[in-house]
């Protein structure tokens, strides 16, 4: 390990949510997220980054018609070995019926137990949108239904849903996610029916349930490919949609039922219908 490490903090005007997708294509590692912050580490260079947010920050501008500003703050600290005080700091999660413990925990006696070391940038149950995901598949998935989930991270919705009984596929267009996921399948004693990397549309299959817990521009993005995965009758569990975005959403998935809004702090989680 080496005697200092990186750390690069950028604190865009506004539009969080567009600069971490954003970051995502560029930083493969974990980033920490604030109120208004991403926070990077490591023991590489981090200017590229910098520069690569900077000008992010002005073409997102020019496209919205308005003035995205941005603060990057470059340091160079002292290294410690973070994932050891990470997981000084990590408790398992309950939500309802699931537990979602790391490694180094005991699972919960009569509670699905779902074993994820937060080691990475994936979903581990701690935060509000993944919790809220946890939530609405114990409500909502039933027993031999075809669950699709897209941009899976970890694999913790996907390994929910099979704990379930239902037959899970998941995607991810990040390969470590697709990596991280297939690990924590097996980890957990279940195997997904098909995995890859990739969008929603290198699937020919329909769902029962299809869920994506990314952010409210994408889900936008992609609404018309997650219809069309998801059966006449189906759910769309969508998630990473914060308050602020909450409209934009309902409007791209407008034609569909609403059947439930689940709401942590500023996140929103939302349960549609397809009509049949």
């Amino acid at each position: 390990m080496q005697e200092t490490y990186h750390e690069l903090t950028i604190r865009p005007a506004g539009h969080i949510d567009l600069f971490l997708d954003f970051v995502q294509t560029l930083f493969p590692d974990t980033i920490e997220v604030g109120e208004d912050s991403l926070v990077l580490r490591s023991e590489e260079p981090l200017e590229d980054v910098a520069w690569g947010v900077e000008v992010f920050a002005k073409a997102l501008g020019e496209k919205l018609g308005e003035d995205i500003g941005v603060d990057t703050t470059l340091q160079t600290k002292e290294n410690i070995d973070w994932i050891a005080k990470y997981r000084e700091a990590i408790d398992p999660v309950e939500v309802d019926d699931f537990y979602v413990y790391p490694s180094w925990e005991s699972p919960k006696e009569g509670k699905r137990n779902i074993m994820i070391d937060p080691a990475l940038a994936f979903g581990s149950g701690h935060h509000e949108t993944t919790a809220s995901c946890l939530e609405a598949i114990g409500r909502y998935v039933k027993p031999e239904d075809a669950v699709l989930d897209v941009g899976c991270g970890s694999g913790i919705l996907a390994i929910a849903a099979a704990m379930l009984g239902a037959r899970a596929d998941a995607c991810d267009t990040d390969p470590l996610a697709v990596e991280n996921a297939r690990k924590n399948f097996a980890l957990n004693d279940q195997a997904p029916e098909a995995i890859w990397e990739g969008s929603v549309m290198n699937s020919d299959k329909s769902y029962d349930v299809v869920v994506a817990n990314i952010v409210a521009d994408v889900l936008r993005m992609i609404a018309k490919e997650l219809k069309s995965r998801t059966k006449p009758g189906g759910l769309l569990l969508l998630s990473g949609i914060l308050d602020t975005k909450e409209a934009s959403v309902e409007e791209a998935f407008g034609d569909m039922e609403l059947l439930e809004t689940i709401a942590k702090n500023e996140w929103r989680t939302k349960i549609y219908r397809k009509q049949g």
